[in-house]
């Protein structure tokens, strides 16, 4: 059996074997809703990386068992002053959790718009899926209840 090198190594007589795979990013999706035939549906790459990072920005820091630091912990600026809003802490917290919990996302742009009279704050979180390529919107809406 003849070895088999590659072109760096000299042998062009040889070509290189190149595969590339693709990355299919699959979940279920959590509204649970039944299709025809009694399954649940599914959310595919972009859909399924946009949910992912919806749960976690919106879960509190403490809710997963066995990991306390895992979420975005965005419900704290709730019951701040909506005033004294802080949206450079907000966008560290964002971009922290995304880069140590969301491998398949990507920051690229978080914007923040604090809404007092509402009580609310909208937050448009952009990011890229890493297999696709593809950028997807976020918008989250934080209400404080009265």
């Amino acid at each position: 059996m003849a070895r088999v090198f590659a072109q760096e190594d000299g042998n062009l007589e040889v070509v290189p074997i190149t595969a590339t795979r693709e990355k299919t990013y699959k979940d279920i999706d959590l509204t649970f809703t039944a299709r025809s035939s009694g399954d649940v549906f599914k959310k595919n790459d972009a859909a399924a990386v946009k949910q992912a990072v919806k749960n976690l920005l919106m879960t509190n820091r403490g809710e997963k068992p066995f990991d306390n630091y895992y979420g975005g912990n965005l419900n704290d600026f709730l019951f701040e002053n909506m005033v004294d809003i802080d949206t450079i802490e907000i966008k560290d917290k964002i971009s922290h959790a995304i880069g140590a919990y969301e491998p398949r996302a990507m920051l690229r742009g978080v914007a923040i718009n604090a809404l007092p009279d509402n009580n609310t704050i909208d937050v448009l979180v952009q990011f890229m899926v890493v297999s696709t390529m593809e950028i997807v919107d976020l918008n989250l809406e934080l209400t404080r209840l009265r």
